[in-house]
Formats: C-alpha cells, structure tokens, sequence
C-alpha cells in the first residue's frame, strides 16, 4: 500500500470511529452527560500526557506554554471542545444521535461563515448558495423540531471556534490537545470529585466493568486523533475534506436505523436541503482548487 491509499484508510478510519461514537457513551449511563464531558477530559489529559511523554512531543508543548498568545488561543480552543464534546455527549445519552449529525453535516458551512464574519473573508457566489441553502435548511428544521436545533447549531458553532482558535494558534494536533485538556482538566477533576463526596458519582456504582468503561474515554478520545494526525501527513485537506462526511454520515444512520428516531417527512426535507448545500460546497471547493492548480502550474 503506497503512502496516500494508507493516509486515506487512515484518515477514514479516524471519521469511521468518530463516527461510531453515539454507540460510546450510553454504555457510560446512568452517568449524565457532564458527568461523562468531566470523565473524558481527565482521562484524555493524562492519555495526552502519555502520548506527549512516548512520542517526544515534551519540548513542543513546553514552547506552546510559553507562548501567552498561543495559550491563550488554545484556552479559547479548551473551553470551546468543552462545550463540543459536552453537546454531543448530551445528544447520544438523550435519544438526539440524529442531530448531533447535523451539527457535523453543516459544521464546513459554518466554519466558512465564521471565516467572514470574523475574518473577513469574502465568499464566491456559489458559497453563498450553499451557505443560503444551509440557512433554509435550518429553518425548515426549527419548524420541523418545533424549535432550533440547538444541539447540532452548538456542535456546528463550537467546532467552528474551535477551529478557528487552532488555526491561528497554529499548534499541532497532539500537543495542542495535551495543552487544552490541561487547561480544564482542573474543573473537571474539581467537579468529579465533588460528585464523589457528595455521593453521586456514578464511575464506581454499577460494577467493576462499568468504571473501567470510563477509564477509555481518554483511549477513545486519543486513538482517532492520532490516526487522523497520520493521514494530514500523507493527503491532500481536499481528501479530509471528502473524508470529514463518514462520521455524520453513519451517525445519521445509527440515529435513523440503530436508535429508531423518529424522522417525519418535514425533517427529511431539512436534511435534504442540508445535503444539497453541501454537495454544491464541496463541488465548488473542489473546482476551485482545480482552477488554482491549472493557474499555478501554468508557464509564465
């Protein structure tokens, strides 16, 4: 296997898993979902802290510290994966697998909308179709649901600022993660041990396999990234970008065919309108880059 066909089943791989994730954390019930969100940032702070000590990644981490505005970016980036990966742990344990999807199916349009808005970065018209598109698609479903989708806008819009934090820390993958699991880890132990002093902590109360559960949230937390990291090396962010759509892909499907949630006909037509955005997203990045490479490669 040559090394782009092993980054494209690595980084498959890593979406594959994301994308298997709504089957996770209800095995971590009757644990309520912060009490997981608390569990998995421990956890991922010392699995992180492992990763950073093996791979020698200790001396990078260490400049990242010293750096006040890279810190302090990556504190933005920790409070805004804390609310991430709180949504989506509340989404799976409450029977909203499906659209916790659509948090991730709209998260590129969002990312890009937050690229004007705080960039100031101007859109080519066929974005703005995708991006109204999007905005109908929303709509449709607020009246559909009876309300906002607020667990998919705030998986969209947490990713999305949490995007926007890495990219301008420019930090990699494994450190920057090491730092911002850091960085909250300290709420997070505070809050889990007041649960245990005040006896509602659940880890230790349903059997020795269900605490040992939530000892892997850092393993599953670190194995995907780590995989994801290997295939950035390897392909183009325009594979990763076609690639990013397994995981909402299969949580659609675990939420319709696995959960049974209900998916009356006005929801259909959201997500349609959503799947619509995204194809004329992604053909216009794609034709895009096209163009660019043709320019670039052209003789002067």
């Amino acid at each position: 296997m040559d090394d782009q066909r092993r980054g494209v089943a690595l980084g498959a791989a890593a979406y594959l898993l994301w994308g298997l994730f709504p089957l996770y954390f209800p095995l971590l019930e009757p644990a309520g979902a912060v009490e997981i969100l608390a569990h998995r940032v421990v956890w991922s702070c010392l699995t992180m802290g492992l990763v950073v000590l093996i791979l020698r990644r200790r001396a990078a981490v260490a400049a990242l510290v010293r750096d006040r505005r890279r810190l302090g970016l990556l504190a933005v980036a920790a409070v805004a994966i804390s609310f991430n990966w709180g949504g989506y742990i509340y989404g799976t344990t409450h029977d909203r697998v499906v659209e916790t999807a659509l948090g991730y199916f709209i998260n590129p349009l969002v990312t890009v909308l937050m690229g004007v808005l705080v960039l100031g970065e101007r859109l080519r018209p066929l974005q703005w179709w995708a991006l109204s598109i999007a905005g109908a698609a929303v709509v449709v479903l607020t009246v559909a649901y009876g309300r906002p989708p607020w667990i998919g806008l705030l998986l969209a819009f947490s990713f999305g600022t949490y995007g926007l934090a890495k990219k301008k820390a420019a930090a990699g993958a494994i450190e920057s993660l090491a730092v911002e699991t850091t960085i909250v880890a300290p709420v997070a132990l505070g809050y889990l041990v007041w649960l245990g002093a005040t006896g509602q902590a659940q880890m230790a109360a349903h059997g020795t396999a269900h605490a040992l559960l939530f000892l892997t949230t850092g393993v599953v937390t670190a194995i995907p990234l780590l995989l994801f990291g290997a295939a950035t090396t390897r392909v183009p962010l325009s594979t990763l970008g076609l690639l990013q759509y397994l995981a909402p892909i299969l949580q659609f499907a675990l939420g319709v065919l696995w959960f049974g949630e209900h998916m009356p006909l006005a929801r259909w037509i959201g997500f349609v309108l959503v799947w619509i955005a995204l194809v004329v997203f992604t053909v216009e990045a794609l034709g895009h880059r096209r163009r660019h490479l043709r320019l670039t490669a052209a003789p002067v």
